[in-house]
Formats: structure tokens, sequence, C-alpha cells
């Protein structure tokens, strides 16, 4: 059965226009490792190696000198599904219990927000050698929203990071053996992070919020070479620069009370301040290889570094405006280490139309207990996936594929000695309940 030419072009058409709209309104955890249904099937194992899909080009522009003659879309989305609970107790200290605000230990709720994320590939083979690409993707995102009035509102609120970077890319065959890449990426930042202002505490447990909001345009890099020495046996190698932030944007307070030793209480009005901070993203380096053990099974492994150190603490400058807070403008504290993670993988021929797949991985966090936020509660963990490719006809292939994700055990404790901790505030202490769902389909069309 074939489709003609005019019908897929339509089809592509309508399911780019899909994926832009739905990119712009959605995001999930800081780093997005879900930007293909394939490579999911596989806990990602193989992924800058290339195959089938083009949307190996994420992790290495090289791997795209496998796609076939003329043009190839794909359309890839993920549909992340998180539960994170935090149940602990704050005890305040300070000016916080000094106006009135008592203990609590109420409930999170579920903080860990759903998030639709998609992705979209295109290349076109200019000759036997020359191949060009574009990604369109969210490489970064967070969203979290507890309860209002939990019990670390102190701490954090809502946070949301929104990105989506365009990548323009070129691949080079320089012959059977090798291929390299490069391309360019253009990336949208925009950060939004609130939590209950200290200056403004009620006996009632419901003071308002201080927000910092900015966005800003960054330009990076990637790059990438593929190495088959042997029929049946690739390595690919592929890097994603850092991408440098100025974040423009603004800082409000909320009107409150001061309290100065001899003085009293004394209150202010709210404000609103400009804003610059400087944000720099991580660059990371993927190492994958794929190994053809029969006609119909391969194996494939993927080691990836992501150099999350780079992401220190984050500065804020004031632009114009006023501040009525009385300690300033807020540093953002990050301070990670770098990431690492490691998977295993392979895939199985059921017959021409349909391939299976497994993976396994595990990943080592950038985040531990010594800086581990109410914001973000991460940790190490292990995940487990499935998928499989189904090709109803000439051209046209679906991906589907499925991760369950198990973090180790993990505890938020902001107590004296940690980043976040605020003598005017208290302190908050919680085992966090969590684990994630991933569920992602693909259209592959080439024409």
């Amino acid at each position: 059965m074939h489709r003609s030419t005019k019908t897929i072009a339509q089809l592509s058409t309508a399911l780019v226009s899909l994926v832009i709209v739905t990119g712009s309104a959605h995001a999930g955890a800081f780093a997005l490792r879900e930007q293909s249904a394939y490579y999911q099937g596989m806990s990602f194992a193989g992924n800058a190696a290339g195959g089938p899909s083009i949307s190996s080009m994420f992790w290495n522009p090289a791997s795209i000198t496998g796609a076939a003659d003329g043009f190839t879309f794909e359309a890839h989305n993920s549909f992340i599904i998180p539960e994170s609970s935090m149940d602990g107790t704050f005890t305040p200290s300070g000016l916080v219990a000094g106006l009135g605000q008592p203990a609590s230990s109420a409930p999170s709720g579920d903080l860990a927000s759903d998030a639709w994320i998609p992705a979209t590939y295109t290349t076109y083979r200019l000759n036997d050698d020359i191949v060009l690409g574009l990604g369109v993707n969210a490489p970064f995102g967070l969203s979290t929203k507890p309860e209002t009035n939990w019990a670390a509102q102190y701490y954090s609120r809502s946070s949301e990071v929104f990105t989506i970077s365009v990548n323009p890319t070129v691949a080079y065959q320089v012959n059977d053996m090798l291929s390299v890449g490069a391309g360019v990426q253009v990336q949208y930042i925009q950060v939004r992070l609130k939590s209950a202002y200290a200056f403004a505490a009620s006996p009632a447990g419901s003071p308002a919020s201080t927000q910092v909001k900015g966005s800003d345009v960054g330009f990076g890099v990637t790059a990438g070479l593929t190495f088959k020495p042997l029929d049946g046996t690739v390595f690919g190698l592929g890097y994603r620069s850092t991408v440098s932030h100025t974040l423009d944007g603004n800082f409000s307070n909320p009107a409150g009370v001061a309290v100065v030793p001899g003085v009293g209480a004394i209150p202010f009005a709210g404000s609103r301040t400009g804003i610059e901070a400087n944000v720099m993203m991580p660059d990371m380096v993927t190492l994958s290889a794929t190994q053809d053990i029969t006609d119909r099974i391969r194996v494939a492994g993927t080691v990836e570094w992501t150099n999350w150190s780079r992401v220190g603490t984050i500065h804020l400058t004031s632009t114009g405006g006023t501040t009525t807070n009385p300690t300033g403008l807020p540093d953002l504290e990050f301070n990670y280490e770098d990431g690492w993670f490691f998977s295993v993988g392979g895939e199985y021929d059921w017959n021409e139309d349909l391939t299976l797949r497994a993976g396994i991985a595990y990943e080592l966090s950038p985040i531990d207990q010594n800086i581990r936020s109410t914001r973000l509660p991460d940790n190490d963990r292990l995940w487990l996936s499935a998928g499989l490719s189904w090709e109803p006809m000439d051209h046209v292939a679906l991906d589907l594929g499925y991760t369950h994700i198990i973090p180790d055990d993990t505890r938020v404790s902001i107590t004296p000695g940690h980043q976040d901790y605020n003598a005017n505030i208290g302190t908050y202490t919680s085992d966090v309940d969590s684990h994630v769902n991933i569920l992602t389909a693909a259209l592959r069309v080439k024409f």
C-alpha cells in the first residue's frame, strides 16, 4: 500500500503546525531528555550513533548522513506524568516567627506538573555526501506548583522554566567510515519563580508572593562525528555547547514590615524592580555505540556527561526602579555538580514491519542533599523502557515508547549549612515521594 507524496506532505505540514503550537505552552523537568520516541524505547541507548530515526541529530548532527534521499520529517511527542510530594515540617525562626507564622506540616500536594514535550526534525539530502537538517526542541524546562500555602512556601511556591531551541545543522559524509556534522542553536528561555514573602508573614499563613521573572535569546553550537570501523558497528560522538543568557526581567515584592532592632516594626510599600541575570546553560557530550548481533538483533549503549557545574549562583542586578525589599535583590543558588547518564538497550526485528526494543539506564543527578531544594527535589534514578516501531506502508513509520523512572530515596533538609537556609525564615525537612511515567509517540515520513 502506498500513500501519495502530496498526501504525505499535507500531513507533515499539519503536524509541524501542531507541534509548534503545543510546544509554546508546555515544559517539564529542568533538563528534558525526552527528545525522541524512537530512542525513548531503549532508554536512549545508541542515541548519538544514528539509525532509522533522524531524531539522533539532537545529540549528534553527524548522524543524519544516514537519512534517505529527498525530505524526511519526524514529529515526536512525549507525555510526561510525574508524581512528587512532600509532607515535611516547617519550623519558623527569626522574622517569620516574630511576625506570627506558626510551625506547619501542610503537605505540598502533587507539586510536579504533567507536560507534553514535542520535538520535530527535518532533513533534506542535498547530494550523496551532504545532508541538511533542522531540529526544533525544548531542551530544558521546569514546572512545579505545590499547594499555595504549603509548609515550605517561604522557600518556594511555583517554579517555571521554559525553553525552545531551533537547531539548523549540516552533515558531511567524508567516506564510508567517517561522517562529521555541525549546527547552530538559537535558544529562547523564560524563567518565573515565586515564593511566599517573609516580610509579609501573617497569622493566617497566607502571605503574598515575591516573583523573579526574566527571558532572553541566546546562541550556541552543536557538533559531532560518526565512525563505522566495521559493517554493523557504529560509534557516535556528539556535543551540544553551553548557551549563555542574560535574562532581562523584573523582581517584584508586595508591601511588608521590616523589624529593626531598637526601632521596631517599619512598614514599607511593595515594589517592582528591573533586573538582569547571567545564566549559563550546561553543555553536553554524548558517546554512543550500536552493534549488529544478527540480521534481526542489535544492541546499543550510551554514556552522557552534562556540565551542570556551569550553573552556579545567579546574581540579580538592578536595571531600574527601587526595590523596597529590606535584604535587597536575592541570589538564586544552584551550585550543581556535573551529571552522568549510562544506558544499554537492544532491538529485535519481529518481521519486516515491526521492531521491538527495550533498555535500562541509570542517571547520576547533579543535585545532592546538600543543595537539594524544594523547587527541584531531584536525585539519582533508574530508567526502565520499552518501545516499538511499526511501518504500515512504504515511507511511513510509527514509534511508541514507554519509560518508568524510579528515583533513589530522597530527602530535602533545609537546615543550617544548606545553601537555601535563611535564619529569618526557618527550617524545613521532608522525605520526597516521587516517580515518573513517560509515554511517547512519533510519526516518521519520507517523501
